[in-house]
């Protein structure tokens, strides 16, 4: 038996032969071209067939996956059409008269070199992403198919990498598990593989060799180990552990339409995040009890040009039909920082994590929030809705976008168009000066739902992009909890619930402390409801004096 070791970035046991994925290989061959114009109409016939594949992957993930790992493949349309990218191209097709494939592969360089180089952690990523959209057109100028398992079972597939594209267009029927010698955590192949509930290690570096092609492995998701030609004892424990797994999922599925309570009756709320109308299936699937976060920002992300308040509304106006009387709280347009939009023309900053985002555009272009508004208003009529404001640090912010809350609704009135008078305002807190101010802010607004990713990226001044921050990016820092419950205390103080729908949510770790200092609402992916709920029910308050009294006072776990 060969034990190797490498990192877990999805959860599972599986067992079964082993098959390395290969990619045909793209021979760029380079020549000069006499009839530049007809070259570029090749590149261009080529672009718009990666176009519409692109199209169709987004499609499949939405269906398979969700909206926003949907957004990768949306991201990488606009990447094959960018201006910048296409005139390099072409420059170099119709001055330099190269034919069509070296100016594919020569601009490639190029454009990955000027992200790589970037010292933002978000744009360094799409290096990868320019590669990927690149590779795409030369295969098709190249005439040269991608992709596919040639095996009649399924096994477990390694590869140096695998790009998002290549992990969506395989038969997953015929994937156990995945394993890579390089890649990260935090990889939108990462994501994927957990979203789609496939085991996967990365990082097993030199270690993965082709040499073990076809013999049998058995994958550890949560502990990164392969073992390869597992003795008996391997095999044996390990698959008492796959059993358990199998076991314990079904143990999950009997939670559905049971209560989210402690032992000692003690309840809470169970929401789900979401991205587009079509998530709400998962929603119903996985018995998620509302939605504590739609994602509004994905209408915009999704489209080439502003939504219109018709398009917006009827979005909204589904999620909402669709929950049949359950809540559902809409953001209001979260763009910005690691999220930007060509058509929204916002200045370049050098740290726009603390730019011009989210609140802070909607109140500097208030027609554009006034849309916004009066789509969610009208679409009110249709089921039980919050509003919620991301990215607040002040009073007055609220205030003024109450203010325009008033005036859509008089509007209406005016007009003659149905809305509700129960809609839940309510605001994010995800900065410390709203935590800090929250005593305050309690006093203008229904709810408070708690972002703990950018609430933990601005207390530890860590940036949550940023791969190689290791431990000193921790989400359990005292600090981050103690602001929690901070917010929860100021937020009961003045009669108002308070959520968390961030990452944190999710985390198994931190459900007993959340109880303690009174969250009242936990709102996660769909996937993660009934792992949450029997968390949750498996619990006592009987310890909540001392869980407090130990978050307050020792620090000793922490630092």
């Amino acid at each position: 038996m060969i034990t190797i070791q490498g990192k877990g970035v999805s959860t599972g046991v599986e067992v079964g032969p082993l098959y390395f994925y290969r990619r045909q290989k793209t021979e760029i061959k380079t020549y000069t071209v006499e009839d530049v114009e007809a070259e570029w109409l090749r590149f261009k016939g080529a672009q718009a067939i990666a176009i519409q594949q692109l199209e169709k992957l987004a499609e499949k993930t939405r269906a398979e996956v969700g909206e926003e790992e949907a957004l990768l493949f949306e991201t990488h349309q606009m990447m094959a059409e960018d201006l910048d990218y296409e005139e390099s191209i072409e420059f170099i097709i119709k001055e330099e008269k190269m034919n069509a494939e070296e100016a594919v592969s020569r601009t490639s360089v190029i454009f990955a070199e000027m992200f790589a180089s970037m010292d933002d952690s978000y744009m360094k990523e799409r290096a990868a992403d320019v590669k990927d959209v690149s590779q795409r057109i030369l295969s098709i100028l190249c005439g040269v198919v991608q992709g596919g398992i040639d095996s009649d079972v399924p096994v477990v597939v390694a590869a140096d990498d695998l790009a998002p594209s290549e992990t969506i267009q395989l038969d997953k029927s015929k994937i156990l598990g995945f394993i890579t010698a390089y890649g990260s955590g935090s990889s939108h192949t990462a994501i994927l593989a957990r979203t789609m509930g496939i085991p996967a290690i990365v990082g097993l570096g030199d270690s993965l060799k082709e040499e073990y092609e076809g013999r049998e492995v058995i994958v550890d998701g949560g502990n990164g180990a392969v073992y390869v030609d597992p003795d008996e004892d391997t095999s044996v424990h390990m698959m008492k552990k796959r059993e358990e797994q199998i076991k314990q999922r079904k143990l999950l599925e009997e939670l559905k339409g049971k209560t989210s309570e402690t032992k000692d009756g003690h309840a809470v709320k169970v929401y789900c995040n979401i991205g587009s109308p079509e998530d709400v299936h998962a929603v119903q699937v996985n018995d998620g009890e509302g939605i504590g976060l739609f994602r509004s920002e994905f209408l915009y992300l999704n489209s080439s040009t502003y939504p219109t308040e018709e398009e917006q509304f009827e979005a909204y106006k589904k999620v909402l039909s669709d929950m049949n009387g359950q809540r559902a709280i809409i953001r209001t347009c979260d763009i910005g920082a690691d999220k930007q939009i060509d058509y929204f023309e916002l200045p370049k900053e050098e740290n726009p994590a603390m730019g011009l985002r989210a609140l802070r555009i909607s109140l500097t272009r208030m027609d554009f929030f006034k849309t916004q508004l009066r789509a969610l208003f009208r679409a009110s009529a249709y089921g039980k809705l919050g509003i919620m404001f991301p990215m607040v640090t002040s009073v007055w912010e609220v205030r003024d976008a109450k203010r325009l809350c008033e005036t859509v609704k008089k509007e209406l009135e005016a007009e003659g168009i149905p809305y509700s008078e129960n809609v839940q305002i309510g605001i994010m807190i995800e900065t410390p000066a709203a935590a800090v101010m929250s005593d305050r802010l309690a006093k203008e607004v229904d709810f408070f739902s708690c972002g703990t990713n950018d609430l933990t990226q601005y207390t530890l001044a860590c940036d949550r992009q940023n791969n190689d921050l290791g431990r000193f990016y921790n989400p359990h820092h005292p600090a981050v909890l103690r602001l929690l419950k901070m917010v929860c205390d100021n937020a009961h103080a003045n009669g108002i619930w308070v959520g968390i729908c961030g990452e944190l949510a999710a985390d198994l770790e931190l459900t007993e402390t959340f109880l303690a200092i009174g969250v009242d609402e936990l709102s996660v992916s769909p996937r993660a409801v009934l792992p949450l709920r029997s968390q949750i029910r498996s619990l006592t308050m009987e310890n909540k004096e001392k869980i407090v009294e130990s978050l307050l006072n020792d620090f000793a776990p922490y630092i």
